[in-house]
């Protein structure tokens, strides 16, 4: 019943900029933390960034100045603006959601992921 879609990923030269969405669907009572995480081969998947329901903001140190994260509650729907892209940036990024359902209780959801790769 519920979805997390990702979209906005490909492939992008260095220097460029991409922005990623993530559209959450279903029968949605409130969406608390979203995030995006990313996980490159041969690496553990790390957090990139999340915002919380009020619309504070964390970044990894490595995105820090370049990527900036925000999020539409009335659309459910989170982003992330990517710029001055690196080719460490390359890898399959997921949403994540702590959400919860009508009649629900809060649980975590993910996203199938998308890619993104970074030329250089």
């Amino acid at each position: 019943q519920v979805h997390l879609v990702e979209s906005g990923g490909g492939l992008v030269q260095a220097g460029g900029s991409l922005r990623l969405s993530c559209a959450a669907s279903g029968n949605i009572f409130s969406i608390n933390g979203m995030g995006w995480y990313r996980q490159a081969p041969g690496k553990q998947r790390e957090l990139v960034a999340s915002i919380t329901s009020g619309g504070r903001t964390n970044y990894a140190d490595s995105v820090k100045g370049r990527f900036t994260i925000s999020r539409d509650n009335a659309k459910n729907t989170m982003y992330l603006q990517m710029n001055s892209l690196k080719p460490e940036d390359t890898a399959v990024y997921y949403c994540n959601a702590l959400l919860r359902l009508y009649r629900g209780n809060e649980y975590d959801y993910w996203g199938q992921g998308t890619q993104v790769t970074v030329s250089s």
